[in-house]
């Protein structure tokens, strides 16, 4: 039988162990909980105090706890379904006020597209953005300046369509449309047409934005220009935009739409970085990589059409590491002589496989909002709602024959989990003194391995093999050092954060000491940590 001393030194041990335990779990959740503060509860957001003309909902909370990438899910206190700006106001005031007694962030999700719980808030407020569509679209159309004040919770399919209704469309665009404007100036908004107009955030004018005070402020340019620099691709952590000025020119009726397959990345990446350099040249510039890949031109011919058929079916796929340059041209009926022409031209000055030019005529509508059509087949088949454990990394032009040596064929030995995109783009389109990080060259890569993940699996369309190549992809790059930045960007911690954002990390740090003091919003992208934290951290 123990003495009382020593049951009491056993129970001290006990509740010692069990002290570091809690200590250790304060200090390392990923979802900022802290041991000196609380979480809010439904009386933290007073339905009295904030006077909504929308609502606050404190049920059926789940579909705010997962997005697009499906792997990280944080069940949100509530959603606020706001009917205008000044709900957005108020409740971010209140917040504010409440101040570090109680550890409540807010995050803005619109089409829920993120990939690592970016726009999820633990315990927090998560604001559905598209709740804000109802605001009337307006346009500014004459000779010299024509443009749409939209809501940043309106879908960028729903803009295109309104604005064709006038003859006219954004100029950049992404490649999926089913997402929010806000949602895509928060990052950059990248697709074929950035070579030539820059991504989104080079084309929009004036935002509205309600900041971490609730302060509501309207920046472009010449008003406000810090937070508008600010919070283009600002990552949703200066403000969130709740309307947006975008630019418009004359939408064309058609597209020309043209695959063709070079087997040496050498020739590919020159002909990307010729045509993208070219004052005349196609409208839309990308590229994706095949490997190993089976009957590839016979699975195109559902959509395009082989210029020489004979030829084409010759052709074979299998075991090779190939490369798709993808391009199209812009054009109206009435002008299609010419362009047929000025295609050819273009066509002639390319060194691409001749055998495996494939050609198809789309609407412009078509051409635009094509990913969503492979979406629906997806849904059909159960294959859209799983994880995505996705990479995208910006590439200097210097380092990418290194890259592509290093990663295509040796790193990822197969293609079968998704499309693996890769383009050049022009730095000297892209408007100065956003947030937005990129390489420190002229011309960069944009490289995208977008992966769907089997559930369950423990094979090479596991989850886990798919992160693994991806760690090594990543770790490839920080190990050569060939100055690669991460698009879509997602780190553990602030350090890492830093390096991510180098030379730029103090203006980042600083905007956010300004518009968003007590780190309230954004947690999801784990950059800051709330003001509420540990005394001790």
């Amino acid at each position: 039988m123990k003495s009382p001393t020593q049951f009491f030194f056993i129970q001290k041990h006990i509740l010692l162990k069990l002290l570091i335990f809690i200590l250790f779990i304060c200090s390392n959740n990923r979802s900022n909980i802290c041991c000196n503060h609380h979480f809010a509860n439904p009386s933290s957001l007073s339905l009295k105090q904030l006077k909504l003309e929308g609502y606050l909902s404190f049920e059926k909370l789940n579909h705010a706890a997962k997005d697009f990438g499906n792997r990280c899910h944080f069940l949100p206190l509530a959603i606020l379904y706001p009917k205008s700006v000044l709900d957005i106001s108020s409740t971010l005031k209140h917040v504010f006020e409440i101040g570090t007694r109680i550890d409540l962030t807010v995050a803005a999700r619109g089409n829920g597209h993120s990939l690592e719980g970016q726009a999820q808030a633990y315990q927090g407020l998560v604001i559905n953005m598209k709740s804000l569509q109802e605001l009337e679209m307006k346009f500014n159309i004459n000779e010299e300046l024509s443009y749409i004040d939209v809501s940043a919770g309106e879908l960028w399919i729903n803009v295109l369509h309104e604005s064709l209704k006038l003859g006219l469309a954004p100029k950049s665009w992404t490649d999926y449309l089913h997402l929010t404007v806000g949602g895509t100036l928060s990052n950059a908004g990248i697709s074929g047409q950035a070579f030539k107009h820059g991504p989104q955030i080079n084309n929009v004018y004036q935002l509205e934005v309600v900041t971490g005070k609730g302060e509501v402020i309207t920046c472009s340019e010449e008003q406000n220009a810090d937070l508008f620099h600010g919070v283009l691709g600002g990552l949703g952590q200066f403000g969130i935009i709740t309307k947006a000025r975008i630019a418009l020119e004359t939408a064309p009726k058609q597209v020309k739409w043209i695959r063709v397959l070079y087997s040496d990345f050498a020739t590919f990446s020159n002909d990307q970085e010729d045509l993208i350099s070219s004052q005349s040249t196609f409208d839309y510039i990308e590229g994706f990589v095949i490997i190993n890949s089976t009957g590839l031109l016979n699975n195109w011919r559902s959509t395009f059409n082989p210029k020489d058929p004979l030829q084409a079916s010759n052709f074979s796929s299998e075991g090779r590491v190939l490369f798709c340059l993808e391009v199209a041209k812009y054009f109206n009926p009435e002008d299609t002589y010419s362009t047929d022409q000025d295609i050819d031209i273009l066509l002639s000055k390319l060194s691409y496989i001749r055998s495996t030019l494939f050609l198809s005529e789309v609407s412009y509508v078509e051409f635009l909002d094509r990913v969503h059509v492979s979406e629906m087949k997806l849904q059909e088949k159960g294959l859209w709602d799983v994880p995505h454990p996705w990479l995208n990394l910006l590439i200097p032009k210097s380092s990418i024959l290194e890259f592509a040596q290093e990663v295509f064929g040796k790193i990822l030995t197969d293609t079968s989990n998704g499309p693996i995109l890769i383009y050049p783009v022009n730095k000297s389109k892209w408007r100065k003194g956003t947030s937005m990080v990129t390489p420190d060259e002229d011309v960069f890569y944009l490289i995208a391995l977008l992966s769907s993940a089997m559930p369950f699996s423990t094979g090479k369309d596991g989850l886990e093999h798919i992160i693994d190549q991806n760690n090594r992809v990543v770790s490839f790059c920080e190990k050569t050092r060939i100055g690669m930045k991460q698009y879509l960007p997602n780190h553990k911690t602030q350090e890492e954060w830093k390096h991510h954002f180098g030379p730029h990390w103090g203006a980042f740090a600083r905007r956010k000491s300004t518009y968003d003091p007590l780190a309230i919003l954004a947690p999801g992208q784990r950059i800051f940590r709330r003001t509420a934290d540990c005394e001790h951290e």
